[in-house]
Protein backbone atom coordinates (compact mmCIF):
# COMPACT_ATOMS: atom_id res chain seq x y z
CA UNK A 1 0.00 0.00 0.00
CA UNK A 2 1.48 3.47 -0.86
CA UNK A 3 1.29 6.39 1.32
CA UNK A 4 -0.95 7.97 -0.19
CA UNK A 5 -3.14 5.47 0.20
CA UNK A 6 -2.46 4.80 3.83
CA UNK A 7 -3.31 8.43 4.21
CA UNK A 8 -6.43 8.28 2.85
CA UNK A 9 -7.76 5.34 5.00
CA UNK A 10 -6.50 6.88 7.90
CA UNK A 11 -8.29 9.97 7.04
CA UNK A 12 -11.26 7.94 6.56
CA UNK A 13 -10.92 5.75 9.77
CA UNK A 14 -10.68 9.34 12.02
CA UNK A 15 -13.55 10.58 10.13
CA UNK A 16 -15.54 7.72 10.94
CA UNK A 17 -13.86 8.10 14.76
CA UNK A 18 -14.34 11.37 15.15
CA UNK A 19 -11.17 12.27 15.66
CA UNK A 20 -10.73 16.30 14.70
CA UNK A 21 -7.41 17.07 15.08
CA UNK A 22 -6.58 14.12 13.25
CA UNK A 23 -8.99 14.71 10.46
CA UNK A 24 -8.02 18.19 9.74
CA UNK A 25 -4.44 17.30 9.89
CA UNK A 26 -4.25 14.58 7.67
CA UNK A 27 -6.43 16.83 5.02
CA UNK A 28 -4.20 19.75 5.60
CA UNK A 29 -1.53 17.06 4.41
CA UNK A 30 -3.95 15.80 1.84
CA UNK A 31 -4.08 19.24 0.56
CA UNK A 32 -0.10 19.90 0.33
CA UNK A 33 0.14 16.87 -1.20
CA UNK A 34 -2.38 18.18 -3.99
CA UNK A 35 -0.12 21.64 -4.56
CA UNK A 36 2.92 19.86 -4.10
CA UNK A 37 1.85 17.10 -7.43
CA UNK A 38 0.57 20.20 -9.17
CA UNK A 39 3.53 22.40 -8.85
CA UNK A 40 6.21 18.76 -10.10
CA UNK A 41 3.46 18.25 -13.06
CA UNK A 42 2.94 14.72 -11.74
CA UNK A 43 1.69 12.41 -9.38
CA UNK A 44 4.20 11.97 -6.35
CA UNK A 45 5.61 8.80 -5.37
CA UNK A 46 5.98 7.81 -2.10
CA UNK A 47 9.58 9.43 -1.95
CA UNK A 48 7.74 12.79 -3.07
CA UNK A 49 4.39 12.35 -0.42
CA UNK A 50 7.67 11.74 2.59
CA UNK A 51 9.26 15.03 1.03
CA UNK A 52 5.58 16.82 1.73
CA UNK A 53 5.10 15.08 5.36
CA UNK A 54 8.58 16.28 6.42
CA UNK A 55 7.64 19.94 4.92
CA UNK A 56 4.65 19.99 6.90
CA UNK A 57 6.10 18.40 10.20
CA UNK A 58 8.77 21.13 9.94
CA UNK A 59 6.24 23.76 9.70
CA UNK A 60 4.72 22.55 12.95
CA UNK A 61 8.08 22.70 14.22
CA UNK A 62 8.55 26.14 13.08
CA UNK A 63 5.54 27.43 14.53
CA UNK A 64 5.96 25.72 17.80
CA UNK A 65 9.06 27.79 18.11
CA UNK A 66 7.55 30.78 17.23
CA UNK A 67 4.27 30.82 19.43
CA UNK A 68 6.38 29.48 22.56
CA UNK A 69 8.39 33.27 22.27
CA UNK A 70 5.28 34.73 22.48
CA UNK A 71 3.34 32.76 25.55
CA UNK A 72 0.70 30.95 23.28
CA UNK A 73 0.38 27.86 25.49
CA UNK A 74 -3.31 27.67 23.70
CA UNK A 75 -1.50 27.72 20.11
CA UNK A 76 1.40 25.39 20.67
CA UNK A 77 -1.07 22.82 22.12
CA UNK A 78 -2.60 22.57 18.96
CA UNK A 79 0.62 22.51 16.52
CA UNK A 80 1.75 19.48 19.00
CA UNK A 81 -0.87 17.70 18.29
CA UNK A 82 -0.94 18.16 14.63
CA UNK A 83 2.65 17.37 14.41
CA UNK A 84 2.51 14.03 16.73
CA UNK A 85 0.04 13.16 14.08
CA UNK A 86 2.27 13.95 11.25
CA UNK A 87 5.07 12.44 13.00
CA UNK A 88 3.55 8.71 12.72
CA UNK A 89 4.32 8.57 9.13
CA UNK A 90 7.90 10.13 9.26
CA UNK A 91 10.39 7.25 8.94
CA UNK A 92 12.63 6.95 13.21
CA UNK A 93 14.17 9.94 13.57
CA UNK A 94 18.20 9.12 14.70
CA UNK A 95 19.07 9.73 18.42
CA UNK A 96 21.79 12.51 19.08
CA UNK A 97 24.34 10.77 20.00
CA UNK A 98 24.27 8.24 16.77
CA UNK A 99 24.48 12.02 14.49
CA UNK A 100 26.95 12.96 17.18
CA UNK A 101 29.03 9.83 15.91
CA UNK A 102 28.59 10.32 12.16
CA UNK A 103 29.51 14.25 12.72
CA UNK A 104 32.62 13.08 14.10
CA UNK A 105 33.35 10.70 11.64
CA UNK A 106 32.85 12.94 8.98
CA UNK A 107 35.00 15.99 10.10
CA UNK A 108 37.89 13.45 11.01
CA UNK A 109 37.50 12.70 7.22
CA UNK A 110 37.39 16.44 6.03
CA UNK A 111 39.77 17.19 8.24
CA UNK A 112 37.86 20.07 9.17
CA UNK A 113 39.40 21.94 12.44
CA UNK A 114 37.08 24.86 12.83
CA UNK A 115 33.53 26.63 11.93
CA UNK A 116 35.19 27.43 9.01
CA UNK A 117 34.43 24.51 7.90
CA UNK A 118 30.79 24.05 9.05
CA UNK A 119 29.49 24.03 5.36
CA UNK A 120 31.19 21.43 4.06
CA UNK A 121 30.64 19.25 7.01
CA UNK A 122 26.64 19.80 6.49
CA UNK A 123 26.95 18.99 2.76
CA UNK A 124 28.02 15.93 3.72
CA UNK A 125 25.80 14.82 6.65
CA UNK A 126 23.16 16.68 5.42
CA UNK A 127 23.60 14.00 2.32
CA UNK A 128 23.90 10.99 4.50
CA UNK A 129 21.13 11.84 6.93
CA UNK A 130 18.87 12.55 4.77
CA UNK A 131 15.65 11.43 5.84
CA UNK A 132 17.40 10.26 9.27
CA UNK A 133 17.26 13.22 11.34
CA UNK A 134 16.34 17.30 11.41
CA UNK A 135 18.99 19.66 9.77
CA UNK A 136 18.48 21.53 12.93
CA UNK A 137 19.62 19.24 15.13
CA UNK A 138 22.29 18.19 12.71
CA UNK A 139 23.36 21.96 12.85
CA UNK A 140 23.15 22.09 16.49
CA UNK A 141 25.44 19.14 16.99
CA UNK A 142 28.02 20.20 14.23
CA UNK A 143 28.25 23.60 15.14
CA UNK A 144 28.71 22.50 19.04
CA UNK A 145 32.12 19.87 17.72
CA UNK A 146 33.28 22.88 15.75
CA UNK A 147 33.34 25.38 18.64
Amino acid sequence: MSLKDQLNEDLKSAMKSGEKVRTETLRSLKSAIKYAEIQAGNELDDNGVLGVVRQQAKQRRDSIAEFEKGNRADLIEKEAAELAVLEKYLPAQLPEAEIEAKARAVIAALGVTDARGTGQVMKQLMAELKGQADGSVINQVVRRLLA
